[in-house]
């Protein structure tokens, strides 16, 4: 098959890497389109995977521009696929869903955030879709009788212990690893879904450094622009080492959604502060079944300085998170390798699916 991927955000370049490089050694043939975004294209350029940017110029964080951004999108997959003929498309974008719509071919979205959460996701991709994939503790509402659950997520596709085994060697290129550390990050909360919500303020920022110092140095990697005196925390790196540094750091807090669950899914406790908090499945899960980390909502600044202290002081902590870890990966399956056959066996693998779920289960 002719298996087009669409990339528009750095986490889906992880989401689907190792399924490309699968499905490629099984003799498809696989194109992966991309819009600029963050560090999504030196991810690819490092990892030597082609990829055709439909969007080079990214886009503004208006909702007009959104809108409009998705409209070129379209047209220029629309002329991509003309000429290049793809058989399936698969992606976490709503063009994906539009071209499998409007060209009559299968298309399958991988999602992981609750209908609720991303409503135009629901109206402008799940209505178009033919397949939507989403972990089991995913609540899509009304589009749930299309669903496909899985008991994994999407970090489960790339750092499973099956794809993923940290190098503190890795680590050492960038500071000394003799020293405790913990990572810190900022989100940009630009995106369609991110309306009003709020994150890490400066003042916010300065406690936790303050908090964390006499404890070990502190790293800092962010998807915005950084205030002067938070620089020097800074940390430049190739963006494809970011999981050995955080597998290895003693505790991870940020805004981010994503890099909340790659801690989680190390064993490396994090502290997520949003207002997205109590609203999102996987992350719910993560904390509360598993307790791997906790979610703090943005207007409780006091909760996350009392999380701090508690993680600092918990003895055996690295112990404790790993063993975390080790109970939830009994029960989750290898992302990567589930999606890979899922792909290379459609629309076999979806009827497979729909009577008799538990065959998931062979991709442990």
């Amino acid at each position: 098959m002719k298996v087009l991927f669409q990339l528009s955000h750095p986490a889906h370049f992880h989401l689907f890497k190792n399924v490309i490089k699968n499905l490629e050694q099984k003799g498809h043939t696989t194109f992966v389109l991309i819009k600029t975004k963050d560090v999504l294209q030196d991810l690819l350029d490092n990892a030597g995977i082609n990829y055709y940017n439909i969007l080079p110029k990214g886009r503004k964080n208006s909702k007009l521009s959104m809108l409009w951004g998705m409209f070129v999108r379209d047209y220029r997959m629309w002329r991509f696929s003309l000429k290049n003929k793809p058989d399936i498309y698969i992606g976490s974008t709503v063009e994906v869903a539009h071209m499998g719509w409007l060209l009559g071919k299968h298309s399958i979205i991988a999602g992981e955030d609750d209908a609720a959460v991303v409503p135009a996701f629901g109206m402008f991709a799940h209505s178009f879709a033919k397949e939507f994939l989403s972990p089991i503790c995913c609540n899509n509402g009304k589009f749930d009788s299309k669903s496909i659950k899985y008991n994994s997520y999407h970090e489960l596709a790339y750092l499973h212990p099956n794809h993923f085994v940290a190098d503190k060697q890795i680590v050492e290129k960038y500071f000394p690893t003799d020293k405790p550390y913990f990572l810190i990050r900022f989100a940009k909360l630009t995106a369609h879904h991110d309306d009003g919500i709020r994150g890490i303020n400066t003042q916010i920022a300065e406690r936790i450094i303050e908090k964390l110092l006499p404890h070990g140095d502190v790293y800092i990697t962010s998807e915005r622009e950084l205030e002067p005196q938070f620089e020097k925390y800074r940390i430049k790196i190739n963006p494809l080492d970011m999981h050995h540094i955080m597998a290895f750091a003693e505790i991870y807090i940020g805004d981010s959604q994503t890099m909340a669950a790659e801690a989680a899914v190390l064993g490396v406790p994090f502290i997520r502060f949003n207002d997205f908090v109590g609203r999102i499945g996987y992350l719910k899960e993560l904390e509360e079944k598993y307790e791997l980390g906790f979610g703090v909502t943005a207007d409780r600044a006091d909760i996350l300085l009392e999380k701090i202290d508690y993680l600092v002081a918990l003895n055996n902590r690295r112990e404790v998170f790993q063993q975390r870890r080790a109970n939830m990966l009994s029960e989750k399956i290898d992302y990567a390798q589930f999606l890979t056959w899922f792909v290379d066996s459609y629309p076999e693998s979806s009827q497979t699916m729909k009577t008799n779920p538990d065959y998931q289960y062979r991709f442990k």
